[in-house]
């Protein structure tokens, strides 16, 4: 049965400070989606609500998977982990005093994913081939990129289905943003997984994204049924191709 997450009329915010209004949005089964927008418009509060860190103040998220439709505004972010969604966070968000395996290992910690450790742990250190020559070492000693490749590395040790992204992009050279979009894309058609990537990086994403949307001040402004309508829209042009 195919599986879809769908986010409707979403609001949500910190406190009194509202960041999304009215958000709608949908990932379907097999697809990249990219989320685009530029610093501060409500990328990662909106993959949050996603994840059960920050609740919608108003508005719907569900997954629907075999059959059922999950609520996944009511889920704790356990909940939600167990269900098959990982987050690869913008940042990195690895720790840094443990070694590279480690922090893998630390990943697979939901239940659905611990038999499969040794096949897991094995298909990252064939796709990270840095990971497995450095296993041992302390990840807050690694570089950006490397960084980036274990936060990505680790997200996949839950055995997930859906993979959200959060700007993959941040903190790294050119070079090394190609070939980790790039890595994401091998891995996406490598595990089947579908995936939603919120990023600012507009080139890079539209790489690897079969469709996206673009968010503007916690609103979606526009909808791309295709990388093509991406780079046609008037916002593209304006926010990030300096037409």
């Amino acid at each position: 049965m195919a599986s879809r997450i769908v986010v409707q009329n979403v609001d949500a915010g910190y406190g009194a400070v509202r960041v999304l209004h009215g958000v709608s949005i949908e990932v379907r089964e097999g697809e990249t989606v990219a989320l685009l927008g530029t610093n501060g418009n409500g990328k990662t509060t909106l993959i949050k609500c996603l994840m059960g860190m920050v609740r919608p103040e108003a508005g719907q998220i569900f997954l629907e998977t075999d059959g059922a439709r999950v609520d996944l505004a009511g889920k704790s972010t356990e909940e939600i982990v167990g269900l098959g969604i990982a987050l690869v966070p913008e940042g990195r968000r690895l720790f840094p005093k443990l070694s590279v395996e480690e922090n893998l290992l630390l990943g697979a910690y939901r239940a659905g994913a611990r038999a499969d450790i040794p096949a897991n742990l094995a298909f990252a250190f064939e796709a990270f081939p840095v990971l497995a020559a450095r296993r041992r070492q302390l990840a807050g000693s690694m570089s950006g990129g490397e960084q980036q490749m274990l936060a990505v590395a680790r997200a996949l040790m839950s055995s997930p289905r859906i993979l959200l992204v959060d700007e993959p992009s941040v903190g790294l050279a050119p070079i090394l943003v190609s070939r980790v979009i790039a890595k994401i894309r091998e891995l996406k058609e490598r595990r089947q997984l579908t995936v939603l990537m919120a990023e600012q990086n507009f080139n890079q994403a539209t790489k690897i994204a079969d469709r996206g949307y673009i968010i503007v001040h916690g609103r979606i402004e526009f909808e791309g049924r295709s990388t093509r309508e991406l780079r046609e829209n008037e916002l593209v042009k304006k926010y990030y191709l300096g037409v």
